[in-house]
């Protein structure tokens, strides 16, 4: 029989496969032991064991039976806590959202509850998308995080809750400039005068206020542009109205040499129509 030598790396690599296999087999079923055991004071110490150590995949699974068991006892408490934080950690944020809200409910006296409803904000707001996709979770977070700074004002977190529902609101705003500025793309006016309108009655001290109204301005123009004619009297003395508005405010505006050509093309505009009504 003809004896096959293996190379010292191919030696090397099968030991270390078997070594990582015997390795993962034992600390599964371990763990699967701990699961399976009837005395929940132990099965508790092993939780709080992976808890201390980071594995909060194997923690909240544990927490998990044993809210169940210690439910009305004086370890539901922290048992629920730590459960909570194991979907926080392992960045679970709709699920830990929900427990750290059903925490405070539950545990109203608590002195974690400030902190839970906190995280519970905290939550909503990392699970806030990009300005672009639906915004459900950033208006939940703004209510939940004002609802924290209107109970707790003396708080250690105001500042941050308080810059949180700031960016918030900035995406908000973001998301209505993104829909305004698409109707204006594709030529949609009295839509995009419309919303660009909307933005400043929603955000009256936006630092994008200048620009909004003269928005409006260019939108309220092109829309009596492309009107039919019996229109475009009436839209092209809402144009000049909109174009005297921003003036009033923003006499030194970056954009006032363009908007006063777009207000002379309106007022000659006017004056053509004034001509042809009289003939």
């Amino acid at each position: 029989m003809r004896i096959v030598y293996l190379p010292f790396y191919m030696k090397y690599n099968i030991i270390l496969i078997l070594f990582l296999t015997f390795f993962v087999t034992s600390c599964k079923s371990g763990f699967e032991t701990i699961q399976k055991s009837k005395d929940f004071n132990y099965k508790l110490q092993k939780a709080d064991e992976y808890y201390d150590k980071k594995q909060w995949s194997k923690a909240n699974d544990l927490y998990e039976e044993l809210l169940t068991i210690f439910k009305g006892t004086k370890n539901f408490e922290t048992v629920y806590y730590k459960y909570a934080f194991t979907f926080y950690n392992d960045r679970n944020y709709l699920a830990a959202s929900y427990h750290f809200k059903n925490f405070a409910e539950l545990f109203p006296k608590s002195s974690n509850t400030d902190e839970c409803e906190y995280l519970n904000a905290l939550c909503l707001f990392n699970l806030s998308p990009e300005y672009t996709l639906d915004q459900s979770n950033t208006v939940k977070s703004i209510g939940e995080m004002q609802t924290f700074v209107n109970t707790h004002p003396d708080s250690k977190k105001i500042k941050e809750a308080n810059e949180m529902i700031d960016a918030s609101r900035e995406k908000l705003e973001e998301k209505d400039k993104y829909g305004a500025e698409l109707y204006y793309k594709i030529s949609e006016y009295k839509a995009a005068s419309v919303a660009f309108e909307q933005i400043l009655r929603k955000y009256p001290d936006s630092k994008n206020a200048e620009y909004y109204q003269y928005m409006i301005v260019k939108s309220s123009y092109y829309y009596a542009k492309n009107s039919i004619v019996d229109k475009q009297e009436l839209r092209y003395n809402t144009a000049v109205a909109n174009f005297k508005d921003f003036m009033k405010v923003y006499t030194k505006s970056q954009y006032r040499s363009e908007l006063e050509k777009i207000n002379t093309l309106s007022l000659q505009s006017l004056k053509k129509i004034a001509s042809h009504d009289s003939n």
